[in-house]
């Protein structure tokens, strides 16, 4: 099958500069690794831009049969360029274009960046989150809100302008940094206290729950993942634990919860569900990412390897998952 992946790193085809720039590049080397699992499943692979010649690209790349049927997908690793809800902007041209495509739809990533929304969407579940407060300006009052508190921006991933805050003051700057560095509102919500695990999903009807990733802090004062330990620039980042060694009763609740996690934001083919446990045991769940980090040693890699897949199987099961949700058959 003729597969384009597709990533956004040069930024440079846009009409216009406008609106919030990503902060995000793909990392090429995944990309190329993700290129390279694909020709090993046998694959006729593209890499392209995600930008404003994409379609021009794939038209000629992948054009259709005489019964008009699409004759390849895309592998969407592509995180925006510029503007709002930035991973829509990939599946919104292919959905425009009729391309088929592996991951969520521009609602489900509309739904899971959306922090805000994803937290009323899942607590209508009955799925526990943090409390929570939107916050435009530093000087409004937290209700109920208990600190210490987490504040970030309301659409953006990977840790981007997370604070842990202890007292209004704090409170105040971060919401204003927030607001003037994003150009959006501030989510405000509870800290909790405990462990951080995380749990991957793929497919569609019956999802493969993979087995718990464990975020290890060791004696770090401050046990939250911040932007720098994300891409890879701490000095002491978190160990990974995986499988998390958890009781079969919260492994279960932990499944239950991240596939109704998954149902109410609409997402599609994989995603992964943050959660933080408190000192009870109780679970909360923070996030959910509709595009989580597929590189090589990402947590959601290596909870499909724990499970038993190669990095090669694993993108490869991907689209074989994506194309039965289109057609109705995996790939030959």
């Amino acid at each position: 099958m003729r597969v384009a992946v597709v990533l956004n790193h040069d930024r440079m085809g846009v009409i216009n500069r406008f609106g919030q720039l990503c902060p995000k590049r793909d990392d090429r080397k995944t990309v190329e690794s993700v290129v390279a699992a694909l020709q090993e499943g046998g694959h006729e692979t593209l890499l392209c831009e995600g930008d404003k010649g994409l379609l021009t690209t794939l038209e000629q790349f992948m054009p259709p049969d005489p019964e008009a049927r699409p004759s390849g997908i895309v592998f969407n690793m592509a995180y925006g360029i510029q503007g709002e809800c930035r991973l829509t902007h990939l599946p919104a041209m292919l959905e425009m274009a009729g391309v088929p495509y592996t991951g969520s739809s521009p609602l489900g990533h509309g739904l899971a960046f959306d922090k805000v929304v994803t937290k009323r969407l899942i607590r209508d579940c009955g799925v526990p989150t943090p409390n929570f407060r939107v916050m435009r300006r530093g000087t409004e009052r937290t209700g109920d809100l208990r600190f210490p508190l987490v504040v970030k921006p309301r659409l953006e991933s990977d840790s981007c302008g997370l604070q842990l805050v202890h007292e209004p003051a704090q409170l105040r700057q971060a919401v204003e940094a927030i607001v003037a560095q994003y150009a959006q509102d501030a989510l405000v919500e509870e800290y909790i206290e405990g462990r951080e695990i995380w749990i991957a999903l793929l497919g569609n009807g019956e999802l493969e729950v993979l087995p718990p990733v464990e975020q290890d802090f060791g004696h770090r004062k401050t046990r939250l993942l911040s932007w720098e330990d994300k891409m890879h620039m701490a000095g002491a980042a978190p160990q990974r634990i995986c499988p998390a060694q958890i009781g079969s009763k919260l492994a279960r609740t932990l499944r239950d919860i991240s596939v109704a996690t998954f149902r109410a934001c609409e997402c599609r083919d994989y995603a992964r569900v943050d959660f933080r446990i408190d000192r009870s045991g109780q679970p909360f769940v923070l996030e959910i990412n509709s595009m989580p980090g597929l590189g090589m040693t990402s947590a959601y890699v290596l909870a499909a390897t724990t499970a038993g897949y190669s990095f090669s199987s694993l993108f490869n099961r991907i689209l074989h998952i994506a194309n039965t949700r289109y057609f109705g058959i995996g790939i030959p």
